[in-house]
């Protein structure tokens, strides 16, 4: 379960490479993510478990998008195994949603937030910089026409149910 549950995460990694205000102009959260081409991995399991249609949709979203380092991180194996899962591959992606747009400035007065996926991540603001679980932010506010990616160097991992 742990394999699969990186796998989900390095594919939402996908979305972490630098993006500017604008080359994101005009494009919506997966355009903006595979455009950006450090979030491969997130592109493949956002296809994978059959969002790509929903995060191209009206919104607004707030993506905390993993890179492709970020899944790199996971144990061997474990994003294939995640790719072939396709609900748990669902349930993590759609931890790392949350409804609406909310700009760092926001989440960095928040103590948690509720996730599409319907489990609470933890948000801490630590001199300045924030986090989501154990997860830093290491790119904020990347405007796309349907919401906000911030992008994390970790995939972060729902709870157990």
């Amino acid at each position: 379960m742990k394999r699969i549950i990186a796998a989900a995460a390095l594919a939402a990694s996908a979305f972490a490479a630098p993006v500017t205000a604008a080359s994101a102009q005009g494009k919506d959260i997966v355009e903006t993510a595979v455009a950006a081409g450090s979030f491969q991995t997130l592109a493949t399991a956002l296809g994978a478990a059959g969002l790509v249609e929903t995060l191209k949709g009206k919104g607004p979203f707030t993506v905390f998008a993993p890179t492709d380092a970020a899944f790199a991180k996971l144990p061997p194996g474990t994003v294939e195994k995640l790719l072939a899962d396709k609900e748990q591959l669902k349930a993590i992606l759609l931890y790392h949603v949350v409804p609406g747009a909310v700009p760092a400035a926001d989440a960095a007065k928040l103590s948690s937030a509720r996730t599409v996926n319907g489990a609470d991540i933890a948000i801490h603001a630590v001199d300045g910089k924030v986090m989501i679980n154990d997860a830093n932010v290491t790119q904020a506010d990347i405007k796309a026409s349907n919401g906000i990616i911030h992008v994390l160097d970790a995939v972060i991992l729902p709870p157990a149910k």
